[in-house]
């Protein structure tokens, strides 16, 4: 059975926004009304937080207190972390131990939805951070507030301070992934504060969303093909192979970008510019040569379908170079993705409007009911 129009909510505009625009005909990605491959590699990731929640970039005081604000809520209360401990001892995956931290982030707090969305954004790299050191067998590193939202979520990480080189890539990256319109999460958000529960809440249920993998994505899969390709001689085959298999090659087509994901882009030249010796360059352009030969073997398998690349192919390039595994890929989005979530709760308390869609019934009519025993 084909889809009729508006099926899914496909096309149908369900709210009004000031947060991100996608125009997915002409490659565009809007963040507050700057252009993302301005915005993007040049901002710092509490300029972008700012941006989202206040409408407009901060002056330099602004975003001095910002980033205390900020700062200030990254610690994590013992009950949250003896909650990570359980989860690492039942080994469960991280993005699944940040969906069950996240409504942890209430305790001792009177409900407030500023304050909630401030302690989700700075809070976020602690848990993902503290979790993954646990599953590892390492204790968890105490919370700085001396470093950058960037840098301090890979300090939280591995333990120890990052560089310039790698906070600017994860900074450009969290950026990139802040927001994307009315996505899967980011509308699950909203219609959960649509009701007028709690900002926490709001962004537990888009974690939620987020996990499934319709959504999530697959950047993981995309860099595992270039590993299996391994030398540029060889991209040509596999990737025909992979072609006449039916396989499909991850990491390219979308379904609202109809041209160039311009995150891809983006994301693109913060590899370029992450991936600086000589072992490094080598996979960097090997990845560009697998894209190209992908391109090139797309157009000529499927002419017309416009598949081209996504942010999940240089998602997982950037990400592996700032030597994360591939299970904290997707908890990385939310990292970064957390800021539109809370912005976008705020946006709809504002509107105040219930979000409650129609469904079409598609049943049974005129049926009695009958006793079991005469069924």
């Amino acid at each position: 059975m084909s889809a009729a129009p508006g099926y899914g909510l496909e096309s149908v505009v369900a709210a009004s926004t000031k947060l991100s625009r996608v125009d997915g005909q002409a490659g565009r990605l809007v963040i507050g009304g700057y252009e993302l491959e301005d915005l993007a590699p040049q901002a710092a990731f509490e300029e972008v937080s700012y941006l989202l929640l206040h409408g407009s970039l901060p002056d330099s005081s602004d975003l001095a207190s910002f980033k205390r604000a900020l700062a200030g809520r990254r610690h994590l209360t013992s009950a949250t972390i003896s909650l990570l401990g359980e989860a690492a001892r039942s080994g469960v995956s991280v993005i699944d131990a940040l969906l069950i931290a996240a409504p942890t982030l209430r305790l001792g707090r009177t409900e407030d939805p500023g304050d909630d969305a401030l302690t989700a954004i700075a809070a976020f790299p602690a848990i993902v951070g503290s979790y993954w050191r646990l599953k590892t067998g390492h204790e968890p590193v105490a919370v700085r507030e001396d470093l950058s939202h960037a840098a301090h979520f890979l300090y939280q990480v591995f333990g120890r301070e990052p560089g310039p080189r790698q906070t600017r890539a994860l900074e450009t990256y969290l950026n990139t992934v802040c927001d994307h319109g009315l996505n899967a999460s980011t509308f699950t958000a909203r219609v959960i504060i649509s009701t007028h529960s709690d900002v926490i809440s709001a962004v537990t249920g888009a974690i939620g969303a987020l996990k499934g993998p319709l959504h999530g994505g697959a950047p993981g899969p995309a860099l595992e093909m270039v590993f299996e390709i391994e030398k540029a001689e060889r991209a040509e085959a596999i990737i025909r192979a992979k072609l006449a298999s039916g396989e499909r090659l991850m990491g390219f087509g979308h379904r609202v970008y109809k041209v160039r994901d311009p995150r891809a882009d983006v994301l693109a030249a913060a590899a370029d510019a992450l991936y600086e010796d000589e072992q490094e360059r080598q996979l960097y352009m090997l990845a560009k040569y697998v894209e190209q030969t992908a391109l090139r073997l797309l157009e000529e398998a499927k002419p017309g379908r416009r598949l081209q690349t996504n942010v999940e192919f240089y998602t997982a390039l950037l990400l592996h170079g700032l030597g994360l595994p591939v299970e904290l890929f997707t908890p990385t989005f939310a990292a970064g993705r957390v800021a539109g979530w809370t912005a976008h709760a705020l946006e709809q308390l504002r509107e105040g409007r219930l979000i409650r869609p129609d469904a079409n019934y598609v049943g049974g009519l005129g049926l009695k009911f009958e006793p079991a025993d005469q069924r």
